[in-house]
Order: structure tokens, then C-alpha cells, then sequence
């Protein structure tokens, strides 16, 4: 297979890569390439309500004008990052985005910054977080077809990361967003991390609550916190409360390491069925050894919790959802009960500063570009045409007009 490989590319970067070159295909290719890395603004999109705020900034639904694509955009603050010493965290977040491609993890399609924002412009998720609808939908917690379902979404959109080494750290249900057809993506990568492999940290991030022992402990560690993590979430969904009494960390750092799972973890609503408790057991499992997901080949997909779901149609992103948001239903709290962000007085920007800013300010990520040029029918209107010579340029121009 590696020798045929070899034979393809040699073959493919010989005459027929010379022959592509000099056909209009190639010019096509350039500017296209061309336009898609245009300097982004503000001016690119129309801006709509705000959809939650948060330490850094709010997020807003935005609109670009010229294809009619909506999106979410997180707006962060230059002036509280720099205040709260964030800068790095923020562009380690826009860094991975930029890598990250998957069905379960919420995309980044643009990144740039106006005057007192760097934005980050993502996938609009309209049917709201598993908090909200843990807590705030009629009868609290999830009916188990759903929390099956999320966790395996849940489960692939880890697997992914962690088989880019990245390991996300804050994994819990208000970071778990719904689209408008009832899937799941992970989002807020602020505190992720790219760790080469057999590197280890032991820095204490995360969410009181949901930070696995080895992190409380300011233990070594890499992926296992992830598996802990959905562990306590997975509880959450079907119980509408986290698995250990006590939530401050102090007492949860005790109970962690002093007591049994078993002694403290209870099964005790009715909701539970035997595989919830045997799967969420094994990811609460306190010696990462003994962790699911943690050993070396470990696919917590396989456990039978997760028998009624097709992986292969899963991974594709075909099988249907157990719950459909009502597009006439905005499913986040109130505009009054979001949190609101405190000023941060004027301060100055230094060189180092504007250097910052200018490598986060990207503009557009190349791949979900070209799939929103595609989806929106722009690639189509503009290539429907063969290309004539120089009839073909000035059609180009003529037509790019629609979209610059």
C-alpha cells in the first residue's frame, strides 16, 4: 500500500500537476484562495442579540452579509484579557479551534478584532446547553435515551481531541452545546491544552465540581481528567445534580481521596439503570489505571451502554437525534439573568500588545470558508460557467462583487 502511495504522488506531481498549472482551473484555484483571505472586520457581518456573557466578553449571534450564514461570535475584551493576564489562553483556544475539524465540537469559521474586542466566530448552536436543559426544562435531569445519545456525541468529540493531544479540562454540561437538529458539539476550549505525547502537567484547571483527583491533587496528568469529568456529568444529566454532596472544593478533595465511590457516589434516583451506573462508576474510578478511557486502546464507546447506537453512522453525523429544538423556542435564560461583566477602566496598549492582537486576528478558517461558500450556493453561482479566457477574468470580477 505505501510503495502504491508513493507511485500516486510521483505520478500526480509530475505532468498532470504541469497540465493543471497552465489551465484556468489553477487561476480559478488562486483567486478563490485569494479572496478567502481577505482581511476580516466587523464590517463583514450583521450583529444580533447577545446570547450569554461570560469573564471575558459576551457571545452574539452575527449574520455575514453576503451569504446570509449565521454564526456565534465570542467576543472577548482587550482590556479585561489584559487585566486578567488571559492573552494566553485566549490565543491557545483560537490556535486549537483552527485545528480542530469534527462533527462534535463546535467549529471555528473566523477570527478577528475591532477596537476593543478580539472575536472569535463560531457555529451557531440554537438549542441551547445541557444545563439549561438539565435544570430549566420542566422536570429536571434527562430522560436516558438522550443522555445515551450526548455521550456518545460527547464521547467521539473527546476522542478526537485527545487524538490530536489535547486535552480539554473542562468538560461539563454547560460547556456542551445543542444545534438546531438536536446534536451535540463541545465548545469553550479556553482552558485545552496541546500536550506532545508522554508530556504531563500538573496544573489546577477546571470547574469545582468536575476536577478528577489527580488534578485536585496537583498531581501529573493528561486525558484521564476528561473521563472523570464526563463521568460527573453524565451523573448530572440523569440526576440534575452532581455526584458528591458536598460541592465546594475543600470538601470535595476530601471526599475524593479519603472516601470510597461507593461510599459517597450513590445511585439513589430512580432514573439510574444498571449500564449508567456500571459505565459512570468506571469513569469515577479514583486510580486513573483503573479508569475507563484511560488504558492504552480504550474506546468507552464499547461498553454496552452504548449497544443501540450505530458508531460508524454516528461518526458521520447520521443518526437522528432522540430531541428536536423548537426553532420558535430560544432555549437560554432570560437577557436580564445573564451574567453581567464589570467595566475595566481605560488602559494602554503596548507593542507587544497590538502584536498580540494581530496574531490572533486570522480572518477566515480555511475549511469551514469553502464549506460556507458551498452550503450557501456562492461556489455554484460563481463557477456555473466555463471559464472563456479573458472573458472568464472579467466574469470573475464582475461576479466577486457579490461576496467583497
Amino acid at each position: 500500500m505505501g510503495q502504491l502511495k508513493e507511485a500516486t504522488r510521483d505520478f500526480l506531481k509530475g505532468r498532470p500537476f504541469s497540465e493543471y498549472l497552465k489551465s484556468p482551473h489553477f487561476y480559478r484555484f488562486l483567486q478563490w484562495k485569494e479572496h478567502e483571505k481577505q482581511r476580516i472586520s466587523a464590517k463583514y457581518f450583521y450583529e444580533f442579540r447577545t446570547l450569554g456573557r461570560g469573564g471575558f466578553g459576551e457571545v452574539c449571534a452575527v449574520q455575514v452579509k453576503h451569504t446570509g450564514q449565521m454564526y456565534a461570535c465570542k467576543k472577548l475584551d482587550k482590556r479585561r484579557l489584559k487585566k486578567k493576564s488571559g492573552e494566553r489562553f485566549a490565543l491557545m483556544e483560537k490556535q486549537i479551534l483552527e485545528k480542530v475539524n469534527s462533527h462534535f465540537i463546535v467549529n471555528l469559521a473566523y477570527a478577528y478584532d475591532t477596537k476593543n474586542h478580539l472575536c472569535l466566530v463560531m457555529d451557531l448552536m440554537n438549542g441551547g446547553d445541557l444545563k439549561f436543559h438539565i435544570y430549566e426544562l420542566g422536570k429536571r435531569g434527562i430522560h436516558m435515551e438522550r443522555v445515551v445519545y450526548y455521550s456518545a456525541q460527547i464521547t467521539t468529540g473527546m476522542l478526537h481531541l485527545h487524538s490530536m493531544n489535547i486535552v480539554y479540562r473542562d468538560m461539563k454540561p454547560e460547556n456542551v452545546l445543542l444545534d438546531a437538529k438536536g446534536q451535540c458539539r463541545l465548545s469553550d476550549l479556553g482552558l485545552a491544552m496541546e500536550l506532545p505525547k508522554s508530556k504531563t502537567i500538573c496544573q489546577k484547571a477546571g470547574t469545582t465540581g468536575y476536577m478528577a483527583p489527580e488534578i485536585l491533587r496537583q498531581e501529573n496528568y493528561r486525558m484521564s481528567v476528561d473521563w472523570w469529568a464526563l463521568g460527573c456529568s453524565m451523573y448530572e444529566m440523569v440526576a440534575a445534580r452532581l455526584p458528591f454532596k458536598d460541592f465546594r472544593e475543600k470538601a470535595q478533595k476530601e471526599e475524593v481521596t479519603r472516601r470510597t465511590l461507593e461510599d459517597e457516589c450513590k445511585f439513589d434516583h430512580k432514573r439510574f439503570d444498571d449500564l449508567a451506573k456500571d459505565i459512570i462508576g468506571r469513569f469515577l474510578k479514583k486510580k486513573v489505571a483503573h479508569r475507563l478511557g484511560c488504558r492504552s486502546g480504550d474506546d468507552p464507546r464499547n461498553h454496552s451502554f452504548f449497544k443501540g447506537i450505530n458508531l460508524h453512522r454516528l461518526e458521520a453525523g447520521l443518526v437522528e437525534a432522540p430531541w428536536m429544538p423548537n426553532p420558535n423556542i430560544v432555549y437560554a435564560k432570560d437577557a436580564h439573568k445573564l451574567r453581567e461583566t464589570s467595566e475595566v477602566e481605560d488602559m494602554t496598549f503596548e507593542s507587544k500588545d497590538m502584536k498580540f492582537f494581530k496574531e490572533f486576528s486570522t480572518g477566515a478558517v480555511s475549511i469551514q470558508w469553502q464549506k460556507e461558500m458551498i452550503d450557501s450556493g456562492v461556489f455554484d453561482e460563481l463557477n456555473d460557467q466555463e471559464p472563456n479566457g479573458h472573458g472568464y477574468e472579467s466574469d470573475w470580477k464582475s461576479s466577486v462583487c457579490i461576496i467583497s
